[in-house]
């Protein structure tokens, strides 16, 4: 059975071998992506504009408005349910166009 230094011992030992394959490894992965943007006349600017993923706009995100009550000045957005105000002015027999921006 091994002593505690020979265990410690061999656990630097394997954690220096784990950095120096994972440096050896990391330096194998730039030298093939060097490799294929050379091949592919690609640059880091392509890298970023092509990679670039449409994400939603998160909760809560502004929207300008598109209709407004003159009177009041309150708005709506057009998005969700119409607000009480315009509800009961289109219910009045006013349009919806009434109100654009």
């Amino acid at each position: 059975m091994a002593t505690l230094q020979e265990l410690i011992a061999q656990k630097e030992a394997l954690e220096a071998e784990i950095a120096r394959t994972r440096e050896k490894t990391r330096s194998d992965a730039i030298a093939q992506v060097r490799a294929l943007m050379e091949e592919h006349r690609l640059t880091i600017s392509d890298l970023s504009t092509r990679a670039v993923v449409k994400t939603r706009a998160g909760k809560g995100a502004k929207v300008a408005a598109k209709y407004r009550d003159a009177a009041t000045g309150d708005t709506w957005s057009g998005r969700g349910l119409q607000p009480k105000w315009l509800k009961a002015a289109v219910a009045a027999g006013r349009k919806l166009s009434d109100f654009a921006i």
